[in-house]
């Protein structure tokens, strides 16, 4: 699937992701492949971004994250 983690400033992370771990407002949670559409609040945490065996991780102050076709968009505060 698709990523990418956008501020207001500027463009963080545009890329391919397996798996993706957010801070939800309400707890943690994962998108994989084909994971059902969805928009969910995020607070202050980590995104993990796994692929090909490689973890990545980005700092965000909260925001939104929208899930919809395998594509998958983060914008942070």
């Amino acid at each position: 699937m698709t990523l990418e983690i956008l501020s207001p400033e500027k463009l963080i992370f545009k890329g391919v992701a397996e798996s993706i771990q957010l801070p939800g407002k309400d707890g943690s949670f994962g998108i994989l492949e084909n994971h059902a559409p969805i928009i969910a609040t995020l607070k202050k945490g980590v995104v993990k971004v796994s692929n090909e065996g490689q973890e990545t991780e980005f700092e965000i102050k909260g925001g939104v994250v929208e899930v919809v076709k395998n594509k998958v968009i983060v914008l942070s505060d």
